[in-house]
């Protein structure tokens, strides 16, 4: 499914779904998970969901905390915790964005194993994958599913171009995950440079955000002194995965792009659910910051929670 032009998918999107098949919702649209009507559900009163991984001094997931270990701020403002759980027996949902431009083709065979091995290891009955290519246009190569036979034949029909609109494949991968429940996961494989978006980095940052999706980065980089490398399109992909809660990772070989796609199953498994319902907002703010520190852990110097840096009281138009 092509996905071209990007604003013209967009106007289509608030009619109904064109019958050639799954247009994903406008970011604006609201999640069915909520236990009343979601269009009747004011902002004020909106569980916030926080999935938080917390990882040691070495970079491996912490697994034995509770909820009293967590604190939760608001705009300065501490909030009381809801709903706590241990969250990897929560329905996952994941998106991969692969890049298929020029500049990573002579890779691209050995990055599609190593996202089928992924898929193979991580995905349960439960769990749904949708596959997205990004050349000079996004294509959806495959809708939600947990069939990994479906899967495969999906990675096996990805297209390949030119350019590279990895800001677009951001973007509608957001919009896929806005209306699934449960975690909600952006796995994005790419060397980095946005050369054919419509959409701009804040724009699908804003989208990452208000689907409540964690992002993370597997930057493609075989020569790391290459000329042709854009730096600034692996510090906005760095940006994007830590302002949602996600990580990056840099890849030169097909042992890192295991590793990396490794290291993200490890930590799906492993972290945490915070919610609460906001105690303070303040009128004059679109964002809210939200900050999620521990306590009573000998070791808490040593630990680092990560987490989406806030939300969004209002959906982008």
């Amino acid at each position: 499914m092509k996905f071209l032009p990007l604003f013209a998918l967009l106007a289509a999107s608030v009619c109904h779904a064109q019958s050639s098949g799954s247009v994903p919702k406008p970011p604006w649209v609201k999640s069915s998970g909520s236990v009343d009507d979601a269009s009747d559900i004011k902002v004020d009163v909106k569980l916030v969901n926080i999935f938080v991984t917390v990882t040691d001094e070495h970079g491996s997931p912490v697994a034995n905390l509770n909820k009293d270990n967590f604190r939760i701020f608001e705009d300065g403002h501490p909030q009381k915790i809801s709903v706590f759980g241990k969250e990897s027996e929560l329905p996952l949902s994941i998106v991969l964005d692969i890049d298929t431009s020029l500049s990573t083709r002579k890779d691209l065979p050995l990055e599609l194993g190593s996202a089928r091995r992924f898929a193979h290891t991580i995905i349960r009955p439960v769990d749904a994958l949708s596959l997205y290519d990004f050349s000079e246009v996004v294509s959806q190569d495959l809708p939600f599913t947990s069939d990994l036979r479906t899967i495969d034949h999906g990675i096996d029909r990805v297209h390949t171009g030119a350019a590279t609109a990895l800001y677009d494949a951001v973007f509608l991968g957001a919009q896929a995950l806005e209306s699934r429940q449960g975690r909600k996961v952006l796995v994005v494989i790419t060397d980095g440079g946005d050369t054919a978006s419509q959409i701009n980095y804040q724009g699908a940052l804003r989208a990452a955000q208000q689907a409540e999706a964690i992002v993370y980065s597997i930057i493609d980089v075989p020569i790391e002194a290459s000329a042709g490398r854009d730096t600034g399109g692996e510090h906005a992909l760095i940006q994007l995965s830590e302002d949602t809660g996600g990580k990056y990772y840099y890849a030169s070989s097909i042992q890192q792009l295991d590793q990396a796609f490794r290291a993200i199953s490890d930590e799906l498994r492993t972290q945490y659910l915070l919610a609460y319902y906001p105690a303070q907002r303040l009128a004059d703010s679109d964002f809210r910051r939200i900050e999620v520190s521990l306590a009573g852990v000998p070791e808490a110097s040593n630990y680092k929670a990560r987490h989406r840096t806030g939300y969004y009281t209002s959906k982008s138009h």
